[in-house]
Protein backbone atom coordinates (compact mmCIF):
# COMPACT_ATOMS: atom_id res chain seq x y z
CA UNK A 1 0.00 0.00 0.00
CA UNK A 2 2.56 2.38 0.50
CA UNK A 3 4.54 1.65 -2.56
CA UNK A 4 0.97 2.19 -4.31
CA UNK A 5 0.70 5.52 -2.57
CA UNK A 6 4.03 6.69 -3.60
CA UNK A 7 3.70 6.31 -7.19
CA UNK A 8 0.62 8.30 -6.83
CA UNK A 9 2.92 10.72 -6.03
CA UNK A 10 0.68 13.76 -3.89
CA UNK A 11 -2.17 11.64 -2.55
CA UNK A 12 -5.35 12.91 -0.30
CA UNK A 13 -3.56 11.62 3.06
CA UNK A 14 -0.08 13.72 2.04
CA UNK A 15 -2.85 16.62 1.15
CA UNK A 16 -5.17 16.24 4.13
CA UNK A 17 -1.82 15.93 6.43
CA UNK A 18 -0.25 19.18 4.49
CA UNK A 19 -3.45 21.04 5.06
CA UNK A 20 -3.52 20.02 9.07
CA UNK A 21 0.39 21.03 9.68
CA UNK A 22 0.51 24.03 7.46
CA UNK A 23 -2.83 26.06 8.13
CA UNK A 24 -4.26 25.69 4.15
CA UNK A 25 -7.70 24.60 5.57
CA UNK A 26 -8.48 28.25 6.66
CA UNK A 27 -5.80 30.71 4.86
CA UNK A 28 -3.96 28.42 1.58
CA UNK A 29 -1.06 30.45 2.16
CA UNK A 30 1.16 29.28 4.02
CA UNK A 31 3.82 27.79 1.87
CA UNK A 32 7.33 28.35 2.46
CA UNK A 33 7.55 31.21 -0.03
CA UNK A 34 4.58 33.18 2.19
CA UNK A 35 6.42 33.19 5.44
CA UNK A 36 9.72 34.26 3.44
CA UNK A 37 8.28 37.30 2.16
CA UNK A 38 7.52 37.89 6.05
CA UNK A 39 11.09 38.43 6.85
CA UNK A 40 12.37 40.24 3.60
CA UNK A 41 13.87 43.31 4.36
CA UNK A 42 11.63 46.69 4.39
CA UNK A 43 14.24 47.95 2.08
CA UNK A 44 13.52 45.67 -0.82
CA UNK A 45 10.38 47.10 -2.14
CA UNK A 46 11.88 48.09 -5.20
CA UNK A 47 12.12 44.19 -6.10
CA UNK A 48 8.20 44.23 -6.84
CA UNK A 49 7.44 44.00 -10.33
CA UNK A 50 6.20 47.58 -11.99
CA UNK A 51 3.82 47.57 -14.68
CA UNK A 52 2.78 50.21 -17.37
CA UNK A 53 -0.49 50.83 -17.20
CA UNK A 54 -1.56 51.27 -20.66
CA UNK A 55 -1.46 54.34 -22.27
CA UNK A 56 -1.10 55.92 -18.93
CA UNK A 57 2.65 55.73 -19.32
CA UNK A 58 2.54 54.85 -15.18
CA UNK A 59 3.98 52.37 -13.90
CA UNK A 60 2.40 50.51 -11.46
CA UNK A 61 2.99 47.60 -9.07
CA UNK A 62 2.28 44.27 -10.29
CA UNK A 63 0.50 43.56 -6.91
CA UNK A 64 -2.72 46.30 -5.99
CA UNK A 65 -3.98 46.18 -2.25
CA UNK A 66 -7.39 45.93 -2.36
CA UNK A 67 -9.21 47.95 0.05
CA UNK A 68 -12.13 45.64 0.90
CA UNK A 69 -11.64 45.67 4.63
CA UNK A 70 -11.00 47.40 8.06
CA UNK A 71 -8.57 49.62 6.80
CA UNK A 72 -9.49 52.37 9.72
CA UNK A 73 -7.86 49.27 12.34
CA UNK A 74 -5.30 48.00 10.09
CA UNK A 75 -2.59 50.65 9.67
CA UNK A 76 0.35 48.39 10.27
CA UNK A 77 -1.23 46.27 7.30
CA UNK A 78 -1.15 49.28 4.78
CA UNK A 79 2.61 50.35 6.19
CA UNK A 80 4.02 46.74 5.54
CA UNK A 81 2.23 46.74 2.17
CA UNK A 82 4.35 50.12 0.96
CA UNK A 83 7.40 49.10 2.16
CA UNK A 84 7.25 45.27 0.48
CA UNK A 85 6.23 47.39 -2.64
CA UNK A 86 2.63 47.16 -2.95
CA UNK A 87 2.00 50.55 -4.02
CA UNK A 88 -1.23 50.47 -5.83
CA UNK A 89 -4.02 51.04 -3.70
CA UNK A 90 -7.97 50.52 -4.35
CA UNK A 91 -10.64 51.49 -2.66
CA UNK A 92 -14.36 52.66 -2.63
CA UNK A 93 -17.42 54.84 -1.57
CA UNK A 94 -19.05 51.76 -1.23
CA UNK A 95 -16.28 49.72 1.29
CA UNK A 96 -17.50 50.32 4.50
CA UNK A 97 -19.94 52.88 3.76
CA UNK A 98 -16.67 54.89 3.02
CA UNK A 99 -14.37 53.89 5.96
CA UNK A 100 -12.24 52.30 3.58
CA UNK A 101 -11.18 55.57 2.14
CA UNK A 102 -11.06 57.10 5.79
CA UNK A 103 -8.14 54.52 6.61
CA UNK A 104 -6.74 55.25 3.23
CA UNK A 105 -6.79 58.84 4.49
CA UNK A 106 -5.72 58.28 8.04
CA UNK A 107 -2.90 56.81 7.01
CA UNK A 108 -1.71 59.28 4.55
CA UNK A 109 -2.15 61.77 7.72
CA UNK A 110 -0.18 60.28 9.76
CA UNK A 111 2.43 59.15 6.85
CA UNK A 112 2.41 62.32 4.10
CA UNK A 113 5.63 61.57 2.26
CA UNK A 114 3.79 58.41 1.73
CA UNK A 115 1.29 59.91 -0.68
CA UNK A 116 3.69 60.68 -3.47
CA UNK A 117 4.47 57.02 -3.78
CA UNK A 118 0.83 55.67 -3.87
CA UNK A 119 -1.07 55.13 -6.84
CA UNK A 120 -4.47 55.92 -5.21
CA UNK A 121 -7.59 54.91 -6.83
CA UNK A 122 -11.33 55.08 -5.79
CA UNK A 123 -15.00 54.84 -7.09
CA UNK A 124 -18.39 54.46 -6.75
CA UNK A 125 -21.71 54.16 -8.64
CA UNK A 126 -22.59 56.78 -11.93
CA UNK A 127 -24.94 59.04 -11.51
CA UNK A 128 -25.93 62.56 -12.48
CA UNK A 129 -22.73 64.40 -12.68
CA UNK A 130 -23.51 67.00 -9.73
CA UNK A 131 -23.57 64.40 -7.61
CA UNK A 132 -20.95 62.53 -8.80
CA UNK A 133 -18.94 65.87 -8.23
CA UNK A 134 -20.39 65.84 -4.79
CA UNK A 135 -19.62 62.35 -3.90
CA UNK A 136 -15.60 62.73 -5.46
CA UNK A 137 -15.06 66.08 -3.24
CA UNK A 138 -16.47 63.86 -0.19
CA UNK A 139 -14.19 61.11 -1.07
CA UNK A 140 -10.90 63.14 -1.21
CA UNK A 141 -11.48 64.45 2.00
CA UNK A 142 -12.00 61.10 3.42
CA UNK A 143 -8.94 60.49 1.51
CA UNK A 144 -6.88 63.30 2.96
CA UNK A 145 -5.75 64.09 -0.55
CA UNK A 146 -6.16 66.62 -2.94
CA UNK A 147 -6.44 63.98 -5.86
CA UNK A 148 -6.61 60.01 -6.77
CA UNK A 149 -4.57 58.94 -9.44
CA UNK A 150 -7.24 56.96 -11.07
CA UNK A 151 -11.28 57.13 -10.61
CA UNK A 152 -13.42 53.53 -11.96
CA UNK A 153 -16.88 54.10 -12.27
CA UNK A 154 -17.85 51.34 -10.57
CA UNK A 155 -19.72 48.21 -10.91
CA UNK A 156 -20.38 48.63 -14.51
CA UNK A 157 -23.21 45.81 -16.30
CA UNK A 158 -23.01 47.94 -20.40
CA UNK A 159 -20.68 50.20 -21.44
CA UNK A 160 -23.58 52.17 -21.93
CA UNK A 161 -24.04 53.20 -17.98
CA UNK A 162 -21.26 55.45 -18.89
CA UNK A 163 -22.57 57.58 -21.77
CA UNK A 164 -21.56 61.36 -22.74
CA UNK A 165 -22.62 63.05 -19.56
CA UNK A 166 -20.34 61.43 -17.93
CA UNK A 167 -17.40 61.20 -20.16
CA UNK A 168 -18.07 64.89 -19.95
CA UNK A 169 -17.65 65.19 -15.96
CA UNK A 170 -14.63 62.82 -16.27
CA UNK A 171 -12.97 65.57 -18.48
CA UNK A 172 -13.97 67.90 -15.86
CA UNK A 173 -12.83 66.49 -12.88
CA UNK A 174 -9.57 65.87 -15.01
CA UNK A 175 -9.38 69.51 -15.50
CA UNK A 176 -10.20 70.60 -11.86
CA UNK A 177 -7.16 68.30 -10.97
CA UNK A 178 -9.14 65.57 -9.04
CA UNK A 179 -8.24 62.77 -10.88
CA UNK A 180 -5.83 61.55 -13.15
CA UNK A 181 -7.29 58.99 -14.85
CA UNK A 182 -10.74 57.90 -15.82
CA UNK A 183 -12.13 54.13 -16.67
CA UNK A 184 -14.51 51.85 -15.02
CA UNK A 185 -14.44 48.51 -13.25
CA UNK A 186 -16.97 45.47 -14.01
CA UNK A 187 -17.52 42.36 -12.88
CA UNK A 188 -20.48 41.33 -15.47
CA UNK A 189 -20.19 41.28 -19.27
CA UNK A 190 -16.88 42.24 -18.80
CA UNK A 191 -15.89 40.90 -22.52
CA UNK A 192 -18.55 42.93 -23.81
CA UNK A 193 -17.51 46.27 -21.98
CA UNK A 194 -13.35 45.61 -22.69
CA UNK A 195 -14.49 45.49 -26.52
CA UNK A 196 -16.30 48.67 -26.34
CA UNK A 197 -14.01 50.49 -24.40
CA UNK A 198 -11.23 49.45 -26.80
CA UNK A 199 -13.06 51.46 -29.27
CA UNK A 200 -13.17 54.81 -27.97
CA UNK A 201 -10.33 57.40 -26.88
CA UNK A 202 -11.36 58.18 -23.44
CA UNK A 203 -10.98 55.04 -21.17
CA UNK A 204 -7.63 55.20 -19.63
CA UNK A 205 -8.05 52.00 -17.66
CA UNK A 206 -10.28 49.30 -16.60
CA UNK A 207 -10.72 46.86 -13.90
CA UNK A 208 -12.47 43.82 -14.46
CA UNK A 209 -12.57 40.27 -13.43
CA UNK A 210 -10.12 37.64 -14.67
CA UNK A 211 -8.33 34.46 -13.71
CA UNK A 212 -7.61 31.08 -14.81
CA UNK A 213 -11.24 30.19 -15.58
CA UNK A 214 -12.23 33.14 -17.80
CA UNK A 215 -8.79 33.38 -19.25
CA UNK A 216 -8.50 30.81 -21.94
CA UNK A 217 -12.25 31.98 -23.78
CA UNK A 218 -11.31 32.92 -26.64
CA UNK A 219 -13.85 36.04 -26.30
CA UNK A 220 -11.55 37.10 -23.47
CA UNK A 221 -8.28 36.85 -25.11
CA UNK A 222 -10.11 38.92 -27.95
CA UNK A 223 -11.01 41.75 -25.02
CA UNK A 224 -8.18 41.90 -23.77
CA UNK A 225 -5.79 42.06 -27.21
CA UNK A 226 -8.07 45.21 -28.44
CA UNK A 227 -7.81 46.70 -25.15
CA UNK A 228 -3.93 46.32 -25.04
CA UNK A 229 -3.91 47.87 -28.61
CA UNK A 230 -5.85 50.70 -28.10
CA UNK A 231 -3.48 51.72 -24.40
CA UNK A 232 -6.25 50.70 -22.04
CA UNK A 233 -4.70 49.87 -18.88
CA UNK A 234 -5.70 46.68 -17.78
CA UNK A 235 -6.35 45.48 -13.91
CA UNK A 236 -7.50 42.11 -12.76
CA UNK A 237 -9.45 41.36 -10.01
CA UNK A 238 -11.04 38.28 -8.40
CA UNK A 239 -8.31 35.85 -9.54
CA UNK A 240 -8.61 33.33 -7.37
CA UNK A 241 -11.69 32.26 -9.32
CA UNK A 242 -14.33 31.68 -6.38
CA UNK A 243 -14.49 28.63 -3.85
CA UNK A 244 -12.03 27.92 -0.62
CA UNK A 245 -10.66 24.42 -1.50
CA UNK A 246 -12.85 21.86 -1.45
CA UNK A 247 -10.86 18.07 -0.41
CA UNK A 248 -13.26 16.45 -2.54
CA UNK A 249 -12.05 16.93 -6.11
CA UNK A 250 -9.16 15.42 -7.48
CA UNK A 251 -7.93 17.98 -9.78
CA UNK A 252 -7.64 19.89 -7.07
CA UNK A 253 -5.68 17.35 -5.26
CA UNK A 254 -3.10 16.88 -7.75
CA UNK A 255 -2.76 20.48 -8.84
CA UNK A 256 -2.58 21.54 -5.12
CA UNK A 257 0.25 18.58 -4.66
CA UNK A 258 2.04 19.42 -8.30
CA UNK A 259 2.08 23.19 -7.13
CA UNK A 260 3.36 22.72 -3.64
CA UNK A 261 6.05 20.77 -4.50
CA UNK A 262 7.27 23.50 -6.77
CA UNK A 263 7.29 25.70 -3.93
CA UNK A 264 3.87 27.37 -4.10
CA UNK A 265 0.04 26.95 -3.34
CA UNK A 266 -2.51 27.15 -6.05
CA UNK A 267 -3.85 30.33 -4.49
CA UNK A 268 -0.46 31.76 -5.46
CA UNK A 269 -0.09 29.59 -8.77
CA UNK A 270 -3.61 31.88 -9.38
CA UNK A 271 -1.95 34.68 -9.30
CA UNK A 272 0.83 33.39 -10.90
CA UNK A 273 -1.13 32.49 -13.78
CA UNK A 274 -2.81 35.79 -13.98
CA UNK A 275 0.44 37.84 -14.20
CA UNK A 276 1.67 35.44 -17.22
CA UNK A 277 -0.34 37.74 -19.30
CA UNK A 278 1.67 41.09 -19.84
CA UNK A 279 -1.18 42.82 -20.75
CA UNK A 280 -2.34 42.53 -17.06
CA UNK A 281 -0.73 45.55 -15.54
CA UNK A 282 -1.93 44.70 -12.01
CA UNK A 283 -3.80 42.47 -9.68
CA UNK A 284 -6.21 43.95 -6.95
CA UNK A 285 -6.36 41.60 -4.20
CA UNK A 286 -8.28 41.76 -0.84
CA UNK A 287 -5.54 41.11 1.52
CA UNK A 288 -6.86 41.87 5.04
CA UNK A 289 -4.12 40.21 6.86
CA UNK A 290 -0.28 40.07 6.49
CA UNK A 291 -0.20 36.23 5.93
CA UNK A 292 -2.14 36.62 2.46
CA UNK A 293 -0.25 39.52 1.80
CA UNK A 294 2.85 38.22 2.31
CA UNK A 295 1.83 35.07 0.44
CA UNK A 296 0.58 37.69 -2.61
CA UNK A 297 3.87 39.27 -2.25
CA UNK A 298 5.98 36.37 -2.59
CA UNK A 299 4.08 35.18 -5.66
CA UNK A 300 4.28 38.12 -7.29
CA UNK A 301 7.91 38.57 -6.67
CA UNK A 302 8.55 35.11 -7.83
CA UNK A 303 9.37 34.95 -11.50
CA UNK A 304 9.47 32.21 -12.11
CA UNK A 305 6.76 30.90 -14.79
CA UNK A 306 4.00 28.32 -15.02
CA UNK A 307 4.79 25.57 -16.98
CA UNK A 308 2.51 24.13 -19.81
CA UNK A 309 1.49 21.27 -17.29
CA UNK A 310 0.43 23.85 -14.60
CA UNK A 311 -1.91 25.09 -17.01
CA UNK A 312 -3.60 22.32 -17.85
CA UNK A 313 -4.22 21.65 -14.05
CA UNK A 314 -5.44 24.83 -14.06
CA UNK A 315 -7.77 24.37 -17.40
CA UNK A 316 -8.92 20.45 -16.00
CA UNK A 317 -9.99 22.23 -12.13
CA UNK A 318 -11.61 24.97 -13.78
CA UNK A 319 -13.75 22.03 -15.86
CA UNK A 320 -14.59 20.16 -13.19
CA UNK A 321 -15.52 23.09 -11.05
CA UNK A 322 -17.53 24.84 -13.90
CA UNK A 323 -20.64 24.25 -11.98
CA UNK A 324 -19.71 26.43 -8.74
CA UNK A 325 -18.80 29.31 -10.42
CA UNK A 326 -20.48 32.09 -11.91
CA UNK A 327 -18.56 33.16 -14.96
CA UNK A 328 -20.36 37.01 -15.24
CA UNK A 329 -22.23 36.52 -18.87
CA UNK A 330 -25.04 38.11 -16.87
CA UNK A 331 -26.76 39.04 -20.07
CA UNK A 332 -27.44 35.50 -21.38
CA UNK A 333 -29.31 34.28 -17.79
CA UNK A 334 -30.35 37.81 -17.60
CA UNK A 335 -32.19 38.17 -20.60
CA UNK A 336 -33.20 34.58 -20.33
CA UNK A 337 -34.80 35.45 -16.98
CA UNK A 338 -36.82 38.33 -18.71
CA UNK A 339 -34.49 40.86 -17.01
CA UNK A 340 -36.15 41.40 -13.77
CA UNK A 341 -33.63 40.23 -11.19
CA UNK A 342 -29.72 40.53 -12.01
CA UNK A 343 -28.39 37.38 -11.77
CA UNK A 344 -24.80 37.63 -11.82
CA UNK A 345 -24.53 40.16 -9.12
CA UNK A 346 -26.92 38.08 -6.71
CA UNK A 347 -24.39 35.44 -7.36
CA UNK A 348 -21.06 37.58 -6.67
CA UNK A 349 -23.35 38.93 -3.23
CA UNK A 350 -23.80 34.88 -2.89
CA UNK A 351 -19.58 34.51 -3.23
CA UNK A 352 -18.83 37.57 -0.92
CA UNK A 353 -21.00 35.43 1.71
CA UNK A 354 -19.78 31.85 1.24
CA UNK A 355 -16.49 31.93 -0.36
CA UNK A 356 -15.08 35.47 1.00
CA UNK A 357 -16.81 35.03 4.73
CA UNK A 358 -18.08 38.97 4.04
CA UNK A 359 -21.07 38.49 5.03
CA UNK A 360 -21.61 42.41 5.96
CA UNK A 361 -20.39 43.13 2.26
CA UNK A 362 -22.47 40.76 0.84
CA UNK A 363 -25.97 41.60 2.52
CA UNK A 364 -24.33 45.05 1.77
CA UNK A 365 -24.11 44.57 -1.91
CA UNK A 366 -26.90 43.02 -2.07
CA UNK A 367 -29.36 45.68 -0.29
CA UNK A 368 -28.16 48.10 -3.35
CA UNK A 369 -30.08 45.93 -5.63
CA UNK A 370 -33.45 47.02 -6.63
CA UNK A 371 -36.47 46.43 -4.43
CA UNK A 372 -38.49 45.09 -7.11
CA UNK A 373 -35.07 42.82 -7.93
CA UNK A 374 -34.98 41.26 -4.55
CA UNK A 375 -39.00 40.85 -3.98
CA UNK A 376 -38.97 38.83 -7.13
CA UNK A 377 -35.70 36.74 -6.57
CA UNK A 378 -37.65 33.61 -5.96
CA UNK A 379 -40.81 34.18 -8.42
CA UNK A 380 -39.16 34.19 -11.33
CA UNK A 381 -38.48 30.94 -14.08
CA UNK A 382 -35.46 30.24 -14.55
CA UNK A 383 -35.31 27.60 -16.50
CA UNK A 384 -34.60 28.97 -19.75
CA UNK A 385 -31.56 30.86 -18.09
CA UNK A 386 -30.39 27.56 -16.45
CA UNK A 387 -30.69 25.84 -20.19
CA UNK A 388 -28.56 28.89 -21.66
CA UNK A 389 -26.13 29.57 -18.78
CA UNK A 390 -22.41 28.14 -20.11
CA UNK A 391 -21.25 27.15 -16.61
CA UNK A 392 -24.89 25.31 -15.96
CA UNK A 393 -25.60 26.64 -12.50
CA UNK A 394 -28.58 25.50 -10.54
CA UNK A 395 -30.23 29.73 -11.13
CA UNK A 396 -33.48 28.80 -9.22
CA UNK A 397 -31.88 26.81 -6.19
CA UNK A 398 -29.08 29.30 -5.93
CA UNK A 399 -31.24 32.49 -5.78
CA UNK A 400 -33.66 30.90 -3.06
CA UNK A 401 -30.83 30.22 -1.15
CA UNK A 402 -29.47 33.62 -1.85
CA UNK A 403 -33.41 35.06 -0.59
CA UNK A 404 -32.39 33.22 2.35
CA UNK A 405 -28.71 34.01 3.39
CA UNK A 406 -28.89 38.16 2.32
CA UNK A 407 -32.27 39.38 3.15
Amino acid sequence: MANEEKKEGFTRRDFLRTMGLAGIASTGLEATKAFAAQEQSETKAASMPRRKLGKTGVEVSALALGGMFDTVNNQLLLRQARNWGVTYWDTAEGYGNGMSEEGFGRYFTRNPEARREIFLVTKFRAGQPANMTESIDKALKRLSTDYVDLFFVHGINEFGEIGDPVREWASQMKKAGKFKFFGFSTHTNMEDCLLAAAKTDWIDAIMFTYNFRLMQTQKMKDALEACAKTGVGLVAMKTQGGGPVKSDSEAELQMAGRFLERGFTDKQAKIKAVLENPNIASICSQMPSLTILSANVAATRDLTSLAREDFDLLDRFAEETQKGYCAGCGRICGEAAGGIVPISDVMRCLMYYRDYGERELARQVFADLSEHARGKLTEIDYSLAEKRCPQGLAIARLMREASTLLA
